[in-house]
Order: C-alpha cells, then sequence, then structure tokens
C-alpha cells in the first residue's frame, strides 16, 4: 500500500456518504473518490445479473482511471449481489457492506431484533445466512422497505422530505410487542442513517439502531493500517448521471465532479 492511499467508496447515490464519513475520519490523511452511479438508482430495481454487469463494467474504469488502494461498497445491496464477481476479477481489496447482524443480536437484552433494508437485501440469501450463523436465540424481523431509501435520495437531490405518515409507514414492521418489544434494529441501507434523527423521533418506543459504518472503517484501518501525521488528504465526488448535489457534498466536505462515466451506459 501506498503511504498516502487513494479509497475509492461506491454507492448508488448519496446513502454511502454516511460510510465515507466515518471512513474519512478514520483515516484523514487518504485522497477519496466518492463514486454515486445515482444513473443506476436504485439497484433494488435491477436484477441481478444486470447490476453485477453494470457494477463491474463501472469498476473497470474506475480502477484504470483513479487506480485506487482500496474500495468501500458502501451499498448493501451492490455488496451482497455484486462482490463475488468484483474479487474475482480485480486484486483490489474491497471491502464490503452487510447487514449488521452479527452485533445487533450480541447487543440485544429483549432478544427481538429487525433489520430494516431495502427489498433486495432482505431477500437475499446471504443476509438469511446471517442470521443463521449469529442470531442464536434471537427472533430476527425482516424488513424490506420499498421506498425509503428513494425519500432520503430525492431529499438530498432538493426535493421535499418524506411525510412523517410515509416514513412511519416504511418503519412500521420493524416494531414488535408480543410481550418483548423489538430493541435493537439494524440499519441495513447506508441512505438511512442520514434519517436517523427523524427515525429516532417516530419510533413507536425507543430502540438501538445499528449503523455499519464504524465497523467499515475499522475495516479499513485493519487493511491500511493507521493515518499518517501533518497531511490532508483530498476528497472528491463523481456522479455516473452528470449531476452532483453541491449543498449535500460540501456539507460532507467533498468536491463535486460532475463527470459522467462511459461505463454506466
Amino acid at each position: 500500500m501506498t503511504a498516502h492511499p487513494t479509497i475509492l467508496v461506491f454507492d448508488s447515490g448519496l446513502g454511502g456518504l454516511t460510510v465515507y464519513r466515518e471512513v474519512a475520519a478514520a483515516r484523514p490523511d487518504a485522497d477519496f473518490v466518492y463514486f454515486a452511479d445515482d444513473a443506476g438508482f436504485p439497484y433494488n430495481a435491477l436484477a441481478e445479473t444486470a447490476l453485477v454487469a453494470r457494477v463491474v463494467g463501472l469498476f473497470d474504469e474506475l480502477i484504470a482511471s483513479h487506480r485506487p488502494d482500496l474500495a468501500v461498497i458502501a451499498c448493501n445491496t451492490a455488496s451482497t449481489i455484486t462482490l463475488p464477481g468484483l474479487r474475482e476479477k480485480f486484486a483490489l481489496p474491497f471491502v464490503g457492506t452487510v447487514p449488521a447482524i452479527k452485533p445487533a443480536c450480541a447487543a440485544s437484552v429483549t432478544r427481538h431484533v429487525s433489520v430494516l433494508g431495502t427489498q433486495a437485501t432482505v431477500a437475499r440469501e446471504y443476509t438469511r445466512a446471517l442470521i443463521r450463523d449469529f442470531a442464536k436465540d434471537c427472533q430476527v424481523t425482516l424488513v424490506g422497505s420499498k421506498n425509503l431509501a428513494g425519500y432520503v435520495e430525492a431529499e438530498l437531490a432538493g426535493g421535499a422530505p418524506a411525510s412523517d405518515e410515509q416514513i412511519r409507514a416504511e418503519i412500521a414492521p420493524c416494531f414488535v410487542d408480543d410481550g418483548k418489544r423489538t430493541d435493537t434494529v439494524v440499519l441495513a441501507c447506508t441512505h438511512y442513517p442520514l434519517l436517523r434523527d427523524r427515525l429516532t423521533k417516530l419510533a413507536p418506543w425507543p430502540v438501538n439502531y445499528i449503523d455499519p459504518a464504524p465497523a467499515i472503517a475499522r475495516r479499513v484501518l485493519d487493511l491500511l493500517g493507521p493515518p499518517a501525521p501533518s497531511r490532508a488528504g483530498t476528497s472528491r465526488a463523481i456522479f455516473t448521471s452528470g449531476r452532483a448535489p453541491h449543498a449535500v457534498l460540501t456539507r460532507f466536505g467533498i468536491e463535486a465532479q460532475p463527470t459522467a462515466v462511459s461505463g454506466a451506459n
């Protein structure tokens, strides 16, 4: 690895900013490329074979253009579907994002845990394997939200926020009370932590929300080592649509580079 690595953070949209924020705090000396395939959003709507072909094609160009030392797939859907193909084709180290079922079940007191993800993520055999391996005596409720990621993406792009009623409808199945209440909710989509304050406000009772971003940052440190002193890295963002929500990126300290990518076509 280079002394000042280049880290590529890849997502279907803006949700991966929650992961970028944690990784950038852990390695402030690194140079970051935040890549949003927003022309393909939402990945939940793509067939698996189409998604694999799309993401692998994008990485052909991304690796050639930016020569990253490590890539973070900051998307649960892309991680559970495309990581095997990416690792087979490219020697680059990849850090994926998967539902944080193990730490959620370890932390739950009532032994009632919900996994709030996209419909594609909760439908994956990978997610069910995590439950079999790590849930132990926990009751795990899988909740596939059809609209929540889209609400976040639209708002960050300048649209009106979703109403309280719309958000309540998406999260209501997470809250199970059969004499013991759900006390832990896994946020199995990187968009969802951007709604954390509203999720807390609209929950029918308090729960512990598990965000995978800190664990991803720790894994990056495991692979790249600690930051180099006295060096501030750079950060820029690329969007396959050619658009760039400057206000949001500025909030995260990222320079927008609204360049379309041919591999997305």
